[in-house]
């Protein structure tokens, strides 16, 4: 394990500021998302199998948890390195709430679903699907995953057509589990899905460019890090300023 701990780090009290991003989960999530050889942690997988428990009720760790942001990460990261996690994969076809999307909230009663939740578990879905190809029943939940956030237009409360939330257009670098437009924007890069419905979005990253063509970080999650992986709020961040231009070209093309 890394700090200790599944998803917390060993002795963590939640009394320090933010989320410790230093324990398993977050260092293979990290690892993976840098795009390390998953070669180079070879043996990791079959270890974790056998020493490494959820702190929720102690769960294997490959078997997943009953959050849905976790159950993602556990996903894409087994999948990376080569587990057998496709009960994982069927966790989410089973817990899809009725609205088409997520909650990390419904093993506390939630039938909403979540804009975070939601493009965690289609991230998670999406990885699942590229490695081993998915299932009928994962390629269907994760097209109802994407059709909750396009009928919001990524951004937008359904009922009201408000914004969802001033998060939405605040990009931190970096995403961690956090929603944002430009978080959302880069999925849909990844999937090649475009859909006249990201406009809106599309025109809150364009105009978050600065004069000086980059995007300036919107604020670090806090929380204990290994070390920093970008920059101090308000300065421009090559993280996200890379992800914009990205999506904006893709999208203009």
């Amino acid at each position: 394990m890394w700090a200790g701990g599944a998803f917390f780090p060993a002795g963590f009290d939640g009394k320090e500021e933010g989320q410790p991003w230093t324990a398993t989960t977050w260092s293979l999530t990290s690892l993976r998302e840098w795009g390390l050889d998953a070669s180079v942690l070879e043996g990791t997988a079959g270890l974790l199998e056998a020493g490494c428990r959820w702190e929720y009720e102690g769960l294997p760790y490959w078997g997943g948890e009953v959050d849905c942001c976790i159950n993602s990460w556990t996903l894409a990261n087994g999948v990376w390195l080569g587990v057998d996690v496709r009960g994982i994969a069927e966790w989410f076809v089973e817990h899809q709430l009725g609205d088409g999307g997520w909650n990390c909230e419904w093993v506390e009663g939630s039938t909403r679903s979540s804009f975070h939740s939601t493009l965690n578990s289609l991230k998670g879905l999406w990885a699942y699907e590229v490695a081993t190809g998915g299932t009928a029943e994962t390629k269907a939940a994760r097209a109802r995953g994407e059709e909750y956030l396009l009928a919001r237009r990524l951004c937008l409360r359904l009922s009201t057509q408000e914004l969802v939330g001033e998060w939405a257009g605040r990009f931190r670098s970096p995403f961690r589990w956090g929603y944002s437009v430009l978080n959302a924007m880069d999925y849909f890069w990844a999937v090649g899905v475009k859909d006249p419905r990201m406009a809106e979005a599309v025109e809150m990253i364009r105009l978050a460019r600065q004069p000086d063509g980059t995007w300036l970080q919107g604020g670090r999650h806090p929380g204990r890090v290994w070390f920093e992986v970008d920059v101090a709020e308000g300065e421009p961040s090559k993280w996200l300023t890379f992800y914009a231009m990205r999506v904006l070209e893709w999208w203009d093309r």
